[in-house]
């Protein structure tokens, strides 16, 4: 398989095809104390938010970075900086539901991976939720999976000496 059918069968792959099984995400359910959410932070740089592990509807996400609005003390509430103000320890949050992201860019399981990446790059975020038609969680689609997903099918399609100088022919 040279690089460009490698390419365009890659770019037509469905999501749901290559995403990880869900029992492999951080998750947790609105209600669950921020300490939990600290503790997935540790080793990963995001956790989705659902109502709850029965219907996993997707509410929102808790990205590394927003942990310093949840640490820090308040400062003065100024015109525009509201939401970080009821984000912190502070100010009285103690579940995750009180301090996530309600604004989750999100992508539908059946997509392609070229609209997955058509939509990072235009929202530059390297990673998406996969939900379904009713919002519930179905997986994530991130940066990292396409470069694996990418490798993988190189290496099956025995394109995994394609030379960087931009020839796509293998080397005999």
């Amino acid at each position: 398989m040279d690089l460009e059918r490698a390419l365009n069968a890659f770019h037509s792959m469905k999501l749901r095809q290559i995403t990880p099984p869900i029992s492999s995400l951080p998750v947790l359910e609105e209600e669950a104390p921020i300490v939990n959410a600290l503790r997935i932070l540790r080793t990963r740089h995001h956790v989705w938010i659902v109502n709850n592990k029965e219907e996993m509807k997707l509410v929102g996400v808790i990205r590394y970075f927003d942990i310093l609005d949840i640490l820090m003390p308040p400062k003065r509430a100024r015109l525009g900086t509201i939401s970080p103000l009821f984000k912190s320890i502070f100010t009285g949050a103690e579940k995750v539901g009180d301090v996530m992201e309600r604004n989750v860019l999100t992508i539908d399981e059946n997509a392609t991976v070229l609209e997955a990446l058509e939509k990072m790059k235009r929202y530059e975020i390297p990673i998406l939720a996969l939900v379904d038609e009713g919002n519930r969680l179905k997986g994530e689609v991130s940066v990292r999976l396409l470069i694996t997903e990418f490798l993988r099918l190189l290496r099956m399609g025995g394109e995994g000496e394609w030379r960087q100088h931009g020839s796509s022919s293998r080397s005999e």
